[in-house]
């Protein structure tokens, strides 16, 4: 009888031997095919060359949940407030002074007459509220705005100095199709246009970014191809001497 009972508990080890052996063989497999699935990700061509997902690229903030609609109340009320605009300035044809002044004539209206019937409807005088902006993180915007700006200024100079020749010629044709675009409509317009996309493009593609990514690697793939062939044909025929000065 005790043989019985030992080989029982003999064979009831080994039971669970098996098991743990079965489980810790089943979490490396499982964590080899995580560390696949990883590489396998960080191959995939991503638009731009970006690393993060989308929303950590806006910012990962507030802006970022506005531009991808994360709020949708707030951010359906801000392209809203867009669009009102873009309507009163553009379709309309309102200008700018006579929406203020009138603004303005439409509130001292509404304040005189809330004052004078505060009386009747015994109700407290309306009070105007006082704008305070706390100091520190006024500054801690203006600082970053002087750094952004000064950054901005050492990448022209940068551009400007002709040390790569590519990036010139590349800012110029950018500049050159921006300014034909801008001869199509006007500053309001452009300005609303781009808005518009920057509520819709990015919600859009991180919804479908790996549908859309693969069309943009042959863009690219493409791109670069006919980049090579203008290299070859304009900017390898630049006499070297020039390109030693802009070098220089």
């Amino acid at each position: 009888m005790s043989d019985y009972e030992d080989s029982k508990d003999e064979s009831l080890i080994e039971k669970i031997h098996d098991h743990k052996n079965s489980s810790s063989s089943s979490s490396s497999s499982d964590s080899e095919d995580d560390s696949k699935l990883a590489s396998i990700k960080s191959n995939v061509f991503r638009l731009f060359g970006r690393e993060k997902p989308v929303h950590k690229v806006f910012g990962g903030g507030k802006p970022a949940d506005v531009f991808l609609w994360r709020d949708k109340k707030l951010s359906g009320g801000v392209l809203g407030v867009a669009t009102a605009i873009w309507l009163l300035f553009e379709v309309l044809e309102y200008n700018f002074l006579p929406l203020i002044c009138h603004a303005l004539i439409l509130s001292l209206s509404v304040l005189f007459l809330w004052s004078n019937a505060s009386t009747f409807i015994k109700k407290s005088h309306p009070q105007i509220p006082k704008i305070s902006i706390p100091e520190e993180p006024l500054m801690q915007i203006v600082a970053m705005l002087r750094i952004e700006i000064n950054k901005r200024f050492a990448t022209i100079q940068d551009i400007s100095s002709g040390r790569d020749l590519k990036k010139f010629l590349l800012v110029i044709a950018g500049l050159w199709i921006v300014s034909s675009i801008g001869s199509c409509c006007n500053f309001l317009t452009l300005v609303y246009t781009l808005f518009v996309l920057g509520f819709t493009v990015p919600v859009v593609y991180e919804k479908y970014e790996d549908k859309i990514d693969p069309f943009g690697e042959k863009a690219w793939i493409e791109i670069k191809k006919q980049y090579a062939v203008f290299d070859e044909k304009v900017i390898s025929k630049i006499p070297k001497s020039l390109k030693n000065q802009k070098k220089e």
